[in-house]
């Protein structure tokens, strides 16, 4: 997969998109900071989300439409308040398009109707993300998929048989271009809910890259993610989580998010291939393992005891395993102490 000037895919370092959700706290200038400050970073992407209160859900204050959970960040607020207080205004979009273009950096949303895809669509966005609670809304992953462009889908609460449907839709409407993200839709997620070994079975079962959206705090397993095989991992982001905002508590600072960054890049790095010896770099090195050398002045004639000869470093003499065979042996010459032990040396 390809977006913009970027190459995504296992051959490739790990895709780096930050989530601004609603993290601007409404306010525009602090958008555009968020952007620039994911671009120092050296992020790849920008995400947004692109929905009203009304498009989402309904201006309802009681039952199911009220967030009574004491786990939850969002406790004691409506929904439709919520993302009233989350979304971020449409009027805002080219704008922040416009400045991530001039930086470098690609930007993309999170639709959450199909309005919100004939929108994206006046933009030109490069691709889509489909939300976790959005995975089971076939009418807007069709939306979607007949665009063309290339989808991440979150994975979070779906079962196999819901993923299939979601996936099966995908591409009968047109989609080549699938990565689905391991999700844990839990915030902030821990690790120990991650899951991280999934990954490489999803990959399995739907034959598609896998990558990660991540509600855990911190970079850990964002980075753990990258041994499993993740292509892509998607972090929220803040300027400063003292701030405050819906999201922030669960969100990377820059400095965390350069690390991401850097720290991701090395994991992938370190995969490699199967391979056992020495490297090229490792070959200097290999004078510097054990072997059989004299330890004490030996005489022409005298026997070779533990007492003459060890198995020290460096490694020009003889290999360790030979040492018990070359106890009892005797000396051909006189050998002074340092010198490494070779067959023709001894009888």
């Amino acid at each position: 997969m390809k977006i913009d000037n970027y190459n995504l895919g296992r051959n490739y370092p790990p895709y780096i998109v930050a989530e601004m959700s609603g993290n601007h706290n409404q306010s525009l200038e602090r958008a555009m900071e968020i952007v620039e400050s994911v671009a120092k970073c050296g992020a790849h992407a920008l995400k947004l989300q692109t929905y009203t209160a009304d498009t989402i859900t309904l201006d309802c204050k009681e039952g199911e439409f009220f967030i009574n959970d004491s786990n939850s960040l969002w406790e004691g607020k409506s929904l439709y308040d919520l993302y009233c207080e989350a979304f971020t205004p449409w009027e805002w979009h080219d704008e922040i398009f416009k400045k991530c273009k001039e930086l470098g950096l690609t930007v993309f949303s999170t639709p959450f109707d199909e309005t919100a895809v004939d929108f994206l669509e006046s933009l030109n966005v490069p691709a889509y993300k489909i939300a976790s609670f959005e995975n089971n809304h076939l009418p807007l992953i069709r939306k979607v998929a007949a665009t063309g462009k290339p989808v991440f889908m979150s994975t979070g609460m779906a079962s196999v048989a819901e993923l299939d449907e979601a996936v099966t839709e995908m591409r009968k409407y047109g989609n080549k271009d699938l990565i689905l993200l391991k999700c844990t839709s839990t915030y902030p997620a821990t690790p120990s809910n991650s899951n991280l070994q999934t990954i490489p079975h999803l990959r399995e079962l739907f034959n598609c890259d896998i990558g990660l959206s991540d509600h855990t705090m911190g970079v850990g397993v964002s980075v753990a993610s990258v041994a499993f095989g993740a292509v892509m991992i998607e972090k929220h982001f803040t300027l400063e989580r003292s701030d405050g905002g819906v999201d922030s508590a669960f969100s990377l600072e820059p400095h965390e998010l350069k690390m991401l960054v850097e720290e991701s890049r090395k994991a992938w790095e370190s995969i490699g291939k199967i391979h056992y010896g020495p490297t090229e770099p490792e070959k200097n090195s290999m004078a510097f393992r054990r072997s059989i050398y004299v330890s004490k002045d030996i005489n022409e004639g005298d026997v070779l005891t533990k007492e003459n000869v060890r198995v020290v470093r460096p490694g020009s003499g003889l290999a360790p395993k030979y040492y018990d065979l070359v106890l009892g042996k005797k000396a051909l010459k006189k050998l002074k102490k340092g010198t490494p032990v070779h067959w023709d040396l001894i009888i």
